[in-house]
């Protein structure tokens, strides 16, 4: 993934601003249908930009069907079907992925603007800095009030500068799965985040009350939830007291068959009996790994697994940290509505909700706990 090196301009953004503030103003009746707007010169005397840059975004709008130009008589806002012009949010989504993860996450968005009657605009940036910033200018030029957005601050060169380009955007947004933890109390950005470090803390937690000592953790290191399970699961061990874990390390390209029996041989090699694995898809090759190595899971190898997409199907049903993804979307949906609402007189929400632990059959939990898991 290419890192970000030039910002949108300044020009640009203005730009962005006034297709936003013009749109906004045309479908909340601040310029009812059939009304005239301001001229060209006019709006660029008001906003201070240039008549050229005005005649494009009247340009643009016209090819929305908001606006219409009469020869000799000036622009006016289009007559619309009533089901266009009903009076409610419309909330840009920016997502880089809607396979894998965040499909949960969306239904919790979905669920809250329904019941807000809010109307939710989407956009993938499919992890690409670029289309990021392209999917961010749509989203602003289809008029939406405020944005939910998952951005590339972990490929960004500089994260907090690209923090402050989104806290820059002509209207409110908040991020989602992604903060400033590097910042500490410096991140001034709005966000709700799972807590994965604590997600990683009661797994590893969990293993040693079953008994277990020597833990491994297997892990993609392409990942923004990288670091945080790592450091939960380094600060579970210290705070345990526990042995220093092996760790198997590599980028999400290749970790396949053969990647994972060189991980088990060498988890194996240094003892471990147990291994958190991010994600699910390493934990299900790690799975494999054991049976051709003629191992039982998880009497000769207990397993978790990190994300619960479809620890649940694997040959032995994998525990698993399974983030509250459906809850998450929710709560950021409600976050951003009510800053609509309250707009400044809102506090400023850094939100992280903890990971629950699935018990499944790959780490030997106590029936007890497996009960728990089926309801």
């Amino acid at each position: 993934m290419a890192a970000r090196e030039t910002p949108a301009s300044g020009r640009e953004l203005k730009f962005r601003a006034l297709m936003a503030e013009l749109r906004r103003g045309i479908l909340d009746g601040t310029w009812p249908p059939g009304s005239k707007l301001p001229t060209e010169r006019a709006l660029a005397t008001e906003t201070g930009l240039s008549v050229t840059t005005v005649r494009r975004a009247y340009e643009d709008l016209v090819a929305l069907g908001l606006v219409e130009r009469r020869q000799g008589a000036g622009t006016f806002a289009a007559h619309r079907p009533e089901r266009d012009r009903a009076d409610r949010r419309i909330v840009g989504v920016l997502v880089p992925d809607t396979t894998f993860y965040y499909p949960r996450v969306l239904q919790g968005i979905e669920k809250e603007l329904a019941a807000a009657g809010a109307r939710l605009v989407l956009a993938c940036s499919h992890y690409d800095p670029a289309e990021e910033d392209a999917a961010v200018e749509r989203l602003l030029s289809a008029g939406v009030h405020g944005l939910l957005l998952v951005p590339s601050l972990h490929t960004a060169t500089d994260p907090g500068r690209r923090a402050e380009e989104l806290l820059a955007l002509p209207v409110p947004a908040v991020l989602v799965e992604r903060r400033l933890a590097a910042h500490g109390p410096g991140d001034p950005t709005e966000h709700v985040c799972t807590d994965h470090e604590g997600g990683a803390y009661d797994a590893v937690r969990h293993l040693r009350a079953l008994g277990h000592e020597r833990l491994g953790l297997v892990a993609r290191t392409d990942a923004p939830t990288t670091a945080p399970i790592e450091s939960g699961f380094a600060r579970a061990l210290a705070d345990l007291g526990l042995p220093a874990p092996a760790y198997e390390r590599d980028v999400m390209a290749r970790w396949d068959p053969d990647r994972a029996d060189l991980a088990l041989a060498a988890l194996r090699a240094s003892g471990v009996t147990a291994a958190l694995c991010f994600g699910d898809r390493e934990a299900a090759l790690m799975l494999g790994a054991a049976r051709r190595a003629g191992l039982r899971v998880p009497e000769d190898l207990a397993l978790i697994s990190y994300d619960n997409e479809f620890a649940d199907v694997a040959e032995t049903p994998l525990t698993a940290v399974s983030p509250p993804k459906y809850q998450l979307g929710r709560l950021a949906a409600q976050i951003l509505l009510r800053r609509l609402a309250e707009g400044d007189a809102a506090p400023l929400h850094q939100v992280q909700l903890r990971p629950r632990l699935v018990v499944r059959a790959s780490c030997g939990g106590r029936a007890r706990e497996a009960q728990k898991s089926k309801q």
